[in-house]
């Protein structure tokens, strides 16, 4: 009995471990998506900075907020930038927000659209697999 009891908690172990890893994966997938298309916009030295968002992040204006919300709702409607099942993470909203005050978020939309447009009744997959995991994206 022991030793069934042990192997069940290894086994939700090990499915726990994948699940860390593909949504690791996939986080990073996002994260690089972004930073081709911020690049692609002329941000070579600036794109990891403009991506990373802390605890002590803030936004600059909270003018932009909405407006910085609905391009990132945008984003995931009409392009394949997010997987199918990511939940708009705030990470991104501190990002679209450096843009509009960069008065590059139009443009990044714009190119965002041509590199990963959205393709009907395909989802969007971090690595190729077949089958699609669900999982709640938390903010970073």
């Amino acid at each position: 009995l022991w030793e069934l009891d042990r192997d069940l908690g290894q086994s939700e172990w090990q499915k726990l471990n994948y699940d860390i890893y593909t949504l690791r994966q996939i986080r990073r997938e996002v994260r690089s998506r972004w930073k081709r298309i911020l690049e692609d916009l002329g941000f070579q030295r600036e794109a990891d900075s403009l991506l990373a968002v802390t605890k002590l992040s803030t936004i600059s204006d909270s003018k932009n907020t909405r407006k910085a919300r609905e391009i990132l709702l945008r984003l995931a409607e009409e392009t394949s930038i997010f997987p199918t099942s990511w939940e708009l993470s705030e990470r991104y909203l501190f990002v679209m927000d450096r843009l509009i005050a960069l008065d590059a978020a139009e443009e990044f939309f714009k190119i965002a659209s041509r590199t990963y447009p959205k393709k009907a009744g395909v989802p969007c997959l971090a690595d190729g697999r077949k089958e699609l995991h669900y999982f709640p994206f938390p903010s970073p």
